[in-house]
């Protein structure tokens, strides 16, 4: 497996993330290994709390959410996906697939880390990969909130702006991931934390995993994980620990699978699902303070 490596100086001067990555080495298919980057904060005996980010963003993205949940004494811990942020990114495409990824982040958080009553906060593929991690190993897992993301199976079709989304990283000569996340920010997004997110690719080649991400979304009955999310939907059809939705409003991707969530996790039953004004896709721009204290609460109430 051919693998770049972003060069560390690409990554300086980033705003508001003053965490020093650390690393742990996962397997690859081929025998080898690939690093995966990861920070932390808060108390190393605080109450963990896995911050999984999605396509085509990295631990960058839960800024705002790292520093709320470690001032609530909290530990939080932010990896970046194989392909994405300091983590190695794979050169073909076709070195990506669903079970990869959620074996790679099985390898990080309980090979690596040994991490127990885990908190998952998972956006975009973050839910899709730790959804997965939650009903494959639900006696790692205390809670779940699952924002702006889901679970299909390809039993349903994707909306069409998902289609749209996933037409233009096919058809992109260059892949302009800043761009990407700036569409899904309700907000705005500044020209400093757009720059943030083009650092992890400074060559178009590394751009593979974002590129792969979208075609590895099951979008058909037979798809190749399908048969795997739906045990997994099996298993969330009977979780009864804490499960709590936190959705933007202005998700025209992710939004409808909130109340398929609700309706199907027994977990959600008797909580307050709270709606974040004024946030797209990526709510932890658009709302990472608000977001972090929703989350602090959930799992620390006063």
């Amino acid at each position: 497996m051919e693998i770049f490596r972003t060069p560390e100086d690409c990554f300086a001067d980033l705003p508001d993330f003053p965490w020093k990555p650390s690393y742990a080495e996962v397997p690859d298919p081929d025998g080898g290994t690939l690093r995966m980057a990861y920070v932390e904060a808060g108390p190393a005996d605080g109450p963990v709390v896995l911050l999984l980010h999605g396509e085509p963003t990295w631990s960058f993205l839960y800024r705002h959410v790292i520093r709320v949940l470690a001032d609530a004494g909290l530990r939080a811990v932010a990896p970046d996906m194989v392909g994405f942020g300091r983590s190695d990114k794979p050169l073909a495409t076709s070195d990506h697939s669903f079970a990869r990824h959620v074996e790679w982040m099985r390898a990080l958080a309980f090979d690596h880390l040994d991490l127990r009553e885990v908190t998952l906060l998972g956006q975009d593929w973050g839910g899709l990969i730790g959804l997965r991690l939650v009903a494959e190993h639900p006696d790692r897992f205390a809670r779940v909130v699952a924002a702006n993301t889901g679970l299909p199976t390809g039993d349903r079709d994707m909306p069409e702006v998902w289609w749209a989304f996933r037409r233009a990283v096919e058809k992109a000569d260059v892949l302009d991931v800043g761009r990407l996340v700036a569409a899904g920010c309700a907000r705005g997004l500044t020209d400093e934390a757009r720059a943030a997110y083009d650092a992890p690719f400074p060559d178009e080649a590394a751009k593979a995993g974002p590129r792969a991400m979208p075609g590895l979304v099951p979008t058909r009955p037979d798809d190749p994980a399908t048969e795997a999310n739906r045990a997994a939907w099996s298993v969330l059809g009977r979780w009864e620990k804490p499960f709590l939705t936190a959705f933007g409003d202005s998700d025209p991707i992710t939004g409808a699978m909130a109340p398929v969530l609700r309706k199907l996790v027994p977990g959600t039953r008797g909580l307050q699902h709270p709606t974040i004004a004024h946030a797209g896709h990526f709510l932890q721009e658009d709302a990472g303070e608000e977001l972090g204290r929703v989350v602090a609460d959930f799992v620390a109430p006063a």
